[in-house]
């Protein structure tokens, strides 16, 4: 079963807060159904809003998940909460959550890393 966000009036990039950036980031996270298992995904895009995930699984709307964006030896960690599934496309849209300020810069100076020129 597919499960999609109400499709808007405007076009949804006016409706996102922030602007997303389309890069392939490593995503980790556990799952805690599957108790220490770690899992992995790859976003599609980024912004400081939230991701959208490449993943196999399917999540809940509304299920909270606590993630670690990899790049290169760093890893950011951030909680996040599941806004859309699309099983057919194989993609999550999650949006960050309890997002403090100095997460926030450094979610900032990650997104201008991966921005394209």
């Amino acid at each position: 079963m597919e499960v999609n966000p109400p499709r808007p009036a405007v076009p949804s990039a006016e409706r996102r807060r922030e602007p997303r950036v389309p890069t392939r980031i490593e995503v980790r996270f556990t799952d805690a159904v599957h108790a220490a298992r770690v899992l992995h995904a790859y976003s599609l895009d980024f912004s400081l809003g939230g991701l959208c995930l490449q993943t196999r699984r399917v999540y809940a709307v509304g299920r909270r998940l606590t993630l670690s964006l990899v790049v290169g030896s760093e890893r950011f960690p951030v909680d996040a909460v599941v806004a859309w599934v699309r099983p057919t496309q194989k993609a999550v849209g999650v949006r960050f959550v309890d997002v403090a300020e100095d997460a926030r810069a450094r979610l900032l100076a990650l997104m201008r890393s991966v921005q394209p020129s």
